[in-house]
């Protein structure tokens, strides 16, 4: 059973940073894919950033250039370093592990292919 746990959430001011953190436990050898979700209330579920489990890492549009996704296989930890931060990034944060354990590229992987998601954790970006 994959368990995530994420951390590093919190507030923060227009323009600031946050680094999130996710920990995987269960199937610890999984080469699926992982990455970050966000729902705003109101909103539906958008992702943030995925990577596979060749290091291959995706971004939506509107966050390359600030956010970096990263990991710590041995850790088994990913990792999401948020800068410069817009009001409109508040929201929930979720991290997520694929339904499939195997290796795939996911770069056009959406919610729905996602089966393990953590508790998430909220970031609240203040103008």
């Amino acid at each position: 059973q994959v368990q995530l746990v994420e951390s590093g959430g919190g507030s923060v001011q227009s323009g600031g940073s946050l680094r999130l953190s996710c920990t995987l436990s269960g199937y610890t050898y999984s080469k699926g894919c992982m990455g970050w979700f966000r729902q705003a209330p109101g909103k539906e579920r958008e992702k943030v950033a995925l990577v596979d489990s060749e290091g291959t890492t995706t971004y939506a549009d509107s966050v390359k250039g600030r956010f970096t996704l990263s990991k710590d296989s041995a850790k088994r930890t990913l990792y999401l370093q948020m800068g410069s931060l817009k009001p409109d990034e508040t929201a929930m944060y979720y991290c997520a592990h694929s339904w499939w354990f195997f290796r795939q590229r996911c770069e056009t992987s959406g919610p729905g292919d996602f089966g393990y998601w953590g508790q998430g954790t909220q970031v609240t970006v203040s103008s």
